[in-house]
């Protein structure tokens, strides 16, 4: 069974820099990438970065978090991390790290494992 847990939320000032990690047990070899997604209060939740885990390069972004954002993975550690600079007011939300087991359900965005959640509050 895979297991999700995110850490690293927090409160910040508007411009300043987080880094949140996902901790995940249980991933199979056919586990084919990790994201992490957003929900802001009263909004769907939206995409905001994934990478491929056994693939090295293979990453996308939000439009809206490119350039600002950047996810990396320890395979060793089983850890994917979200490194998070230049923070905005309209970053505020809950984050979420996910999995998701087959390249085809990757490319429609249908991720098959989610975490609980951590919470990213920037200030203005």
């Amino acid at each position: 069974q895979v297991q999700l847990v995110e850490s690293g939320g927090g409160v910040v000032q508007d411009g300043g820099s987080l880094r949140l990690s996902c901790a995940a047990s249980g991933l199979t070899t056919h586990s084919y990438a990790m994201g992490w997604f957003r929900q802001a209060p009263g909004k769907e939740r939206e995409f905001v970065a994934t990478i491929a885990w056994r693939t090295d390069g293979v990453e996308s972004y939000s439009r809206s978090v490119k350039d600002r954002f950047t996810i990396s993975k320890d395979l060793d550690k089983r850890t994917v991390y979200l490194q998070m600079n230049n923070l905005k007011p309209e970053d505020t939300a809950v984050y979420y790290c996910a999995a998701v087991d087959s390249f085809s359900d990757y490319l429609d965005g249908k991720y098959d494992h989610w975490g609980q959640g951590t919470q990213v509050t920037v200030g203005s």
